[in-house]
């Protein structure tokens, strides 16, 4: 125990308590003795209820599991189905109509509709270009990606290529029609943008090919930067900014009538600082690291220098935009996105605090010092107060109301008034999806939004009907009728609970970074289901996704979906199992595969290097972002077809053998990788076999706790503690 001192009857490591009382508390009205009591009494308070809930997890699953092995799958009999869970307390008394009370939320979360990034905070470069992705280059984003055809005369070329950038200078116009029409003409054929100004107020003329021309909409004209051949004009519409940069000196301005060198679009409004699935925090020492750069996020001074292209370039939070406004006045515009951040769940352990040698749940720890550290928010992120927390892999009403629990004690010993930590609920496990009215009804006075979550989601459904039978293929699971409706019940039950207006409602990521013209395709269907928000796997993506934004009114498409049928439970039960039969050997040893590489590609990374999100290529080398979400499902997948007869343990051994010198093949240009095909001992390797051949038996199916495992053994086995 000499890693650790004692703090209020608990056995902190060395580590964390130093950056507790001299990075965390200085500058703050809490004390050391204040923090440390207050965190052990939260320990003491909450850890047992903490150990129930995780048990009654465990309790619930095996009622289900002793079902299908009577009944088989769901479809076999359904209304039995629903009288287990009924019985067994998977699905509780729906609450009456009621309407969220939450107060004291920001217009990113009530107000304003557009994309969600998330990013591990424990990069602390990714977590700055996340926080500073609120603006970006629309003409950046179409030329560097295949938003604009990379057919022909198209195809991107060493140096600048006149021909794509003359159909990124189009495709830009095409959006300014949309979104800021003009009384006539095309935006294509402005010869000129001009702020005028007489009496202290601004005016905004614009020279077409056919003669002047103005906005449909005035008020869409909202302030401007200087005059002439150098100037930015801000136009706002469906409470998104869009800035015209002009500089008739510039590459591309030289080139347009205009001057139009560029436009700036208003894209991630929001980011979720993860201390999560995407993150590889295994210890103090990684856990100190998440924690201080969130609290160099709320402090304002987080950097990061890295070399780029030969040159050494420091990072930092960018300024608030200001402008001249349409009255004279100063328009302010946040520089950057509403940071949230995004606890652990229930689930794990942490070793870095311990109660009678025993180590504390990770969640209670995550919620005392992140909020700690949010403290120090004097208005340059949240600017009503409010702490936006993001509550990952809650079962069911009884684990919300676990959490705002949580929330209450830690505001109790930080001494923030009640309800300033707010909830975002993540409907990502089943008995949530089943239960999510009650759930929001636990959350009422707290919560500032709900997000589906496909992938995990997938995981848990999986997991929960593991024996019911052989699970779809991935493909085939995305088009099921259950991810429909469970889709549109978390849309639906969230407007009647009164969301539209208050509160998000969001929707999943776009997993293939280097596709943005099908997610251009596909992604608009978020805001036209009545989402007002959907993650994005970057700044770029979050820029072309801000355009859905534009398109679409969502509070539009609220109302219109405000009284449509509510999908029964029937449908969110749905899921069919998959006839052994049907498939082909070939058939199921391609799926194998694919779900071997996935697994291995991400654990890999994961355990050697504890990096906790990558972009890994699929069989068909086709770069997927995957997090432990992703991971759970593939290896669920492969774990129910070994339950099931489908493939035998030799075979996905063999397969995964087999699949290691794909992957180590796919990482030969990284000079910290290890490879796995030269030695099947290896931990890694070990690792991702494992939760292959042991998914069933982890929780919830979860991919944490041998993850966590591994990567504690590489790290040990490098300090040479092994």
């Amino acid at each position: 125990m000499t890693d650790y001192l004692t703090r209020s009857g608990l056995s902190v490591h060395k580590l964390l308590v130093d950056f507790v009382e001299t990075e965390a508390l200085p500058g703050l009205s809490v004390s050391a003795e204040q923090f440390w009591d207050g965190l052990a009494g939260l320990v003491r308070e909450r850890m047992p209820t903490n150990v129930k809930l995780l048990a009654r997890r465990d309790d619930i699953q095996s009622r289900i599991d002793e079902w299908h092995h009577k009944y088989g799958p769901v479809a076999n009999n359904p209304q039995g189905y629903e009288f287990l869970l009924k019985e067994i307390g998977y699905l509780v008394p729906e609450p009456g109509d009621f309407t969220i009370e939450t107060e004291g939320l920001d217009p990113e979360i009530s107000s304003i509709c557009g994309p969600q990034l998330v990013v591990p905070v424990s990069n602390a470069r990714y977590a700055l270009n996340a926080a500073n992705a609120r603006w970006g280059s629309l003409y950046d984003a179409l030329y560097g990606t295949d938003a604009i055809s990379r057919d022909g005369e198209l195809a991107p070329s060493q140096g600048y290529n006149a021909a794509r950038g003359a159909a990124v200078v189009r495709r830009a116009a095409e959006f300014l029609d949309a979104a800021f029409p003009l009384t006539s003409g095309s935006h294509a054929d402005v010869t000129a943008y001009v702020v005028a100004e007489q009496g202290g107020v601004a005016s905004f003329i614009i020279d077409t090919k056919a003669g002047p021309a103005t906005l449909k909409d005035r008020d869409a004209f909202v302030g401007y930067a200087g005059q002439g051949d150098k100037a930015e004009i801000v136009l706002r519409h469906n409470g998104l900014h869009a800035v015209l940069v002009i500089d008739k000196a510039s590459t591309i301005g030289a080139t347009h009538a205009a001057g139009l060198s560029d436009v700036i679009v208003e894209a991630a409004l929001t980011t979720i600082q993860d201390c999560e699935d995407s993150v590889a925090a295994v210890d103090a020492e990684d856990k100190v690291g998440v924690y201080r750069n969130w609290l160099g996020l709320m402090q304002g001074n987080l950097e990061d220098t890295f070399e780029k292209g030969g040159k050494t370039v420091t990072r930092r939070l960018k300024a608030d935009r200001v402008y001249k406004g349409v009255n004279g006045g100063d328009l302010v515009l946040k520089g950057r996105s509403l940071l949230l951040v995004r606890n652990v769940g229930h689930l794990m352990t942490t070793d870095a605090v311990l109660l009678d040698g025993k180590p504390i749940g990770e969640g209670l720890m995550d919620a005392a010092l992140t909020a700690l550290c949010a403290l120090h928010d004097t208005g340059g992120n949240a600017r009503h107060g409010a702490i936006y927390v993001v509550k990952p892999k809650m079962h069911g009403p009884e684990e919300v109301a676990f959490a705002c629990a949580i929330f209450a004690s830690v505001e109790a010993f930080l001494g923030l008034k009640r309800n300033t930590i707010k909830i975002g609920i993540m409907d990502e496990e089943r008995r949530t999806s089943a239960n999510l009215k009650a759930a929001i009804y636990e959350a009422r006075q707290r919560v500032f939004f709900i997000n589906t979550g496909f992938l995990d989601r997938t995981g848990d459904e999986i997991h929960t009907s593991m024996e019911a039978g052989a699970v779809l293929r991935k493909d085939e699971i995305k088009s099921e009728r259950w991810i429909s409706s469970y889709e549109d019940r978390n849309v639906l039950i969230g407007l009647s609970c009164g969301f539209s207006g208050r509160a998000q409602i969001g929707k999943g990521m776009w997993a293939r970074p280097d596709d943005m013209a099908a997610m251009l395709e596909a992604k608009i269907g978020h805001p036209n289901s009545g989402a007002n928000t959907a993650w994005v796997p970057s700044p770029t993506a979050a820029v072309l996704h801000a355009l859905h934004y534009h398109q679409v009114d969502v509070f539009e498409a609220q109302k219109r979906r405000h009284n449509q049928a509510l999908p029964g439970l029937s449908e969110l039960f749905s899921m069919p199992v998959q006839v052994p039969y049907s498939l082909s050997r070939e058939e199921i040893t391609r799926e194998l595969e694919n779900n071997a590489q996935g697994i291995l590609g991400y654990v890999v990374r994961w355990v050697q290097q504890g990096v906790g999100c990558s972009k890994v290529p699929d069989i068909d080398n086709v770069g997927l972002m995957e997090d432990r979400a992703t991971c759970r499902i593939s290896s669920q997948a492969v774990a129910n077809w070994l339950r099931h007869g489908l493939v035998s343990r030799d075979e996905v051994t063999s397969v995964f053998e087999r699949m290691a010198a794909v992957v180590d093949e796919q990482n030969a240009g990284d000079p910290l990788y290890r490879p796995m095909a030269e030695n099947f001992q290896s931990v890694a390797f070990q690792a991702a076999l494992d939760l292959a051949l042991h998914g069933a038996d982890q929780p919830s199916g979860y991919t944490e706790p041998l993850l966590h495992a591994a990567r504690r053994k590489v790290k040990a086995r490098e300090a040479g503690k092994l």
